[in-house]
């Protein structure tokens, strides 16, 4: 039986931080205000670690639960509200012991984007660990031999070669074999339905482009 409840004018920060993690604890880390960028950041880190374990830590849900006291905690310090924790940079926070060094070669090794043959920066998905994406225009990549890679070139890209609609026509790892097989079927069957786009007979030789052929980009 509650006899008695008094608000506390300065509650202890260290108290009150305890209270907000325990919550946050049982409410677990996919309610945590994450945004894109974090979740990116979070996977990119996570596509590291399972190349180079010692080198990048773990960002698993299941790693960051258990750790939540460790690399939450510090954060939640003078913090009163769960309204104050819905405002937290997680993205920041995750990279918060990472070094300028660190940061630098975590873009170098799993960048966020990627510069196709048409000049276009494509951002990479990295939300299946094990096989990152480049979803792109069939015609911004006329010219591309090879599949790009990532992690110093230890790990080839997906490529999802999309249609003008944007839609997947070809999902390869093996870029130079979808030119000398694949391509074909697909300039026979997309050319008709989009006359307007670029379908050359040689993609390889053929310039890049983001546009249609009346209006060139």
């Amino acid at each position: 039986m509650i006899l008695e409840e008094t608000a506390l004018q300065k509650p202890n920060q260290e108290q009150v931080a305890q209270v907000l993690l325990q919550v946050l604890q049982e409410r677990g880390i996919t309610r945590l205000p994450w945004s894109e960028e974090a979740l990116q950041t979070r996977h990119r880190i996570a596509f590291l670690h399972q190349i180079d374990a010692d080198r990048w830590p773990d960002t698993s849900a299941i790693e960051l639960t258990a750790t939540m006291d460790t690399w939450l905690l510090p954060h939640l310090l003078g913090l009163r509200s769960l309204e104050q924790v819905a405002k937290l940079n997680l993205n920041e926070i995750v990279l918060a012991d990472f070094s300028w060094e660190q940061r630098q070669e975590l873009d170098k090794l799993a960048p966020t984007h990627l510069q196709v043959p048409s000049g276009s920066r494509i951002a990479l998905d990295y939300s299946d660990i094990s096989t990152p994406v480049l979803a792109v225009r069939l015609q911004e990549v006329f010219g591309l031999l090879d599949t790009p890679r990532i992690a110093g070139g230890k790990v080839p890209l997906l490529i999802h070669l999309l249609s003008p609609a944007s839609r997947p026509v070809q999902v390869t790892q093996d870029l130079r074999s979808f030119w000398s097989n694949g391509y074909f079927d697909v300039r026979k069957d997309l050319r008709g339905r989009y006359p307007k786009h670029h379908w050359p007979e040689d993609p390889l030789s053929a310039t890049p482009t983001r546009g249609t052929k009346k209006r060139p980009q």
